[in-house]
């Protein structure tokens, strides 16, 4: 088991060890199958702040925050071509005011900050938030609406982060998009399959997750992408997301690699 306290180990023993380990294990990985989407669960941000940062809340989210920013250069790093982080749920709008006011802020700041990083530009990365979009204060929705304007045209790979998100709350819109198009008469009953439905979810010019991770210790997949999760390969780790290394992020590639992907055969 993996400690999230990176004191835990004496620095001058642990980095010769685990920087003769990550390189073995970048060579190994490199040499198998490449996952085109890995999505995340970014979680434990309050519980790392709650037993390493006297329990800064504010702290933990703004480490989280910086994670995404590593995340993203190892994801280019091994051309993963799709990266879908679930940053904030439509349920954790029920936290203390104090706390959604500050990741809100946060996330303008981020979006911003990612959209005019030279590397997205450089690998012509989309930038792009899923979810109920309406839900998000203005100055948020201002800033989804800059990422895309300077990402938007790219295509060599798309960074996803759903904000005000919920798997259930994306099928039900779903659901009544195709029910009003029944309606209106744009479509027929025997039209509705599994790939025209899945055209009305968010993640419509998305291809399914082939790696879902959650971190934190967290067995469960939280109202997380319910539909496109369906044979994708599921992985969990006890470290909180600010804890995060890319040590730990090639572990979960190589456990990708390990298994046998059947899709029902």
């Amino acid at each position: 088991m993996t400690s999230n306290n990176p004191s835990s180990v004496p620095e001058f023993i642990a980095k010769p060890i685990y920087s003769t380990y990550e390189r073995r294990l970048d060579k190994e990985v490199r040499a198998g199958p490449i996952p085109e989407h890995v999505a995340i669960i970014m979680d434990g941000n309050r519980r790392y702040a709650k037993e390493y940062l006297g329990n800064d809340v504010d702290a933990g989210h703004k480490l989280g925050e910086q994670k995404v920013e590593e995340l993203l250069d190892w994801s280019l790093d091994l051309n993963i071509h799709y990266i879908t982080v679930f940053a904030f749920s439509s349920e954790n709008f029920k936290r203390q005011d104090s706390e959604i006011d500050f990741i809100m802020d946060m996330a303008e700041a981020s979006l911003i900050k990612i959209a005019d990083n030279p590397r997205i530009h450089a690998n012509r990365v989309r930038v792009q938030v899923l979810g109920d979009l309406s839900t998000l204060p203005v100055n948020v929705q201002k800033a989804i609406d800059y990422a895309k304007e300077r990402t938007g045209q790219y295509c060599n790979y798309v960074f996803s982060i759903c904000l005000a998100y919920g798997s259930r709350q994306e099928i039900t819109g779903a659901v009544r998009e195709i029910a009003a198009k029944v309606r209106d008469g744009q479509m027929k009953v025997e039209d509705i399959t599994e790939e025209t439905f899945a055209q009305h979810l968010y993640t419509s010019d998305l291809p399914d997750p082939d790696l879902v991770l959650r971190t934190s210790g967290e067995i469960r997949v939280s109202n997380f992408l319910l539909w496109q999760l369906a044979y994708s390969e599921l992985y969990f780790t006890d470290i909180y997301w600010p804890g995060f290394r890319r040590i730990d992020f090639l572990r979960a590639v190589r456990t990708y690699q390990q298994r046998v992907r059947r899709y029902g055969n």
